[in-house]
């Protein structure tokens, strides 16, 4: 998801692609522990995102 979509989503909605965000990361951990994971890369995009989320969360709650 790119910075510009997440930044109209609002707090909640956030905390819901999060929480999406981060059972796809483990999901994604379980796999690549079972040599099942093709794209190891995916793992990285995963965690920017929830990054990216954060800060914006962050961000919206210092306004």
């Amino acid at each position: 998801m790119d910075l510009k979509e997440l930044k109209l989503k609002t707090e909640k909605e956030l905390r819901k692609i999060l929480d999406e965000s981060r059972d796809k990361l483990r999901d994604l951990r379980f796999k690549d522990a079972n040599k099942q994971l093709k794209d190891v890369r995916e793992i990285r995009v995963i965690k920017r995102t929830i990054a990216r989320i954060l800060t914006l969360i962050n961000h919206k709650n210092k306004k």
